[in-house]
């Protein structure tokens, strides 16, 4: 490409950033913020995205991902989430990343026993981690744009919150459930009468317990659930995970299309 390319080129490429106004706009992540829970006995953590311009707006929908900290340092999701925002592909919205670790001790990771069905996990949510996150951010305070998303275990216990939680979250996302820890997982949706959430499913091939997810994915579009599913060629690890964060948030949160195939 000659010199006189290069400079048309480049001046096309600031004409079109700079008429979105939106270029390279990044949003703000939090440091760690500590949040003791009466309802589980014990100190957790999370850090808190907050999309660029956020002041403009105090209803904004809130994605909360349990196992936060592999959102943030391996799937590199506040990424996505500017990228996705800049170009409008999804509205600005806040994501919440809980940490399941003592946050005196990182060593010390709770998540099989808060990520199993556990109920008070749920309360913890509902009546301390929400109202404090509420109180503070500008967050919408109803269901319709509040999701839970998790992977492996933490796809489990999103799950877990659309069956006891539905109430509270209108959207669950499971990458990768691990459903053998709770065999009546599976039958306990198929009884239950179709619940107000959208689900987002994902699972890979091989060793990613496909057979269960496909089964579970059947059983959730015989029941009528607004739903998507994917599955992906890799395994149980972030080759999977980590290309499918965008097909979760445009799925929940894309402007084109709400259900967005």
């Amino acid at each position: 490409m000659n010199s006189a390319a290069r400079h048309a080129l480049t001046a096309v490429a600031i004409a079109l950033l700079t008429s979105t106004g939106t270029a390279g706009a990044e949003g703000s992540l939090s440091d760690d913020i500590r949040i003791t829970s009466d309802v589980l006995g014990y100190d957790l953590q999370y850090r808190l995205y907050l999309p660029e311009g956020h002041e403009s707006r105090n209803d904004h929908p809130v994605i909360f991902l349990t196992d936060g900290q592999n959102y943030l340092n391996r799937g590199r999701m506040t990424e996505i989430l500017d990228d996705l925002i800049n170009v409008g592909r999804i509205e600005p919205l806040v994501a919440v990343f809980v940490d399941p670790r003592d946050p005196d001790d990182l060593q010390s990771n709770r998540r099989n026993s808060q990520f199993l069905c556990n109920v008070d996990y749920l309360r913890f949510y509902v009546d301390e981690l929400i109202p404090s996150v509420e109180t503070s951010y500008p967050i919408a305070t109803n269901r319709q744009g509040r999701t839970i998303m998790g992977l492996s275990f933490g796809g489990t216990n999103a799950a877990c919150f659309g069956l006891l939680g539905s109430e509270t979250f209108s959207g669950i996302a499971m990458q990768s459930p691990a459903n053998h820890p709770l065999p009546n997982l599976l039958p306990t949706y198929q009884e239950t009468p179709t619940l107000p959430i959208r689900i987002f499913l994902s699972t890979g091939t091989p060793d990613d317990n496909t057979q269960a997810n496909r089964r579970f994915r059947s059983m959730l579009q015989e029941k009528g659930y607004d739903m998507k599913y994917v599955e992906v060629r890799q395994g149980h690890n972030w080759n999977n995970w980590r290309p499918l964060i965008d097909d979760v948030l445009l799925f929940f949160y894309g402007t084109d299309d709400p259900g967005f195939e």
